[in-house]
């Protein structure tokens, strides 16, 4: 267990369990989020998706954005990492390429806020069953 020698520490601490309670709780019900999930494969790593992971965990709470961002392997667009893709509740999924901060910031800015699309969709080339 780690010393607690400040109040800085103590504020540190709080701050990482409450982050774990949240995630827990928004798990239950995830169908009601938006979820947000960053292709964090080695390709994905290499083109900055750590970066763009960060961005979007950093700045949705405080845009009042309710969503769960998570990780996921490789989606197969190698060639538009670093990729995301937003499913909004009762919609189909948005997969998004070359997300970098900057990116990250208009798709929070339009399509999360206004649910206007933005440029860098990659077109579904598949159907699912």
């Amino acid at each position: 267990m780690e010393k607690i020698k400040s109040l800085s520490d103590l504020k540190r601490i709080k701050s990482q369990v409450q982050e774990k309670l949240d995630l827990r709780e928004k798990s239950e019900q995830v169908e009601n989020l938006i979820q947000i999930r960053v292709a964090m494969a080695t390709c994905g790593i290499a083109a900055g998706s750590k970066e763009t992971m960060n961005y979007f965990i950093e700045h949705l709470a405080e845009n009042g954005i309710n969503a769960v961002v998570t990780q996921t392997g490789c989606m197969g667009y190698c060639y538009a990492e670093p990729t995301v893709e937003i499913t909004k509740p009762g919609k189909e999924p948005i997969v998004f390429g070359h997300v970098t901060p900057e990116k990250a910031e208009e798709i929070i800015q339009k399509y999360l806020k206004h649910d206007e699309l933005v440029e860098g969709i990659i077109p579904v080339n598949y159907n699912t069953i």
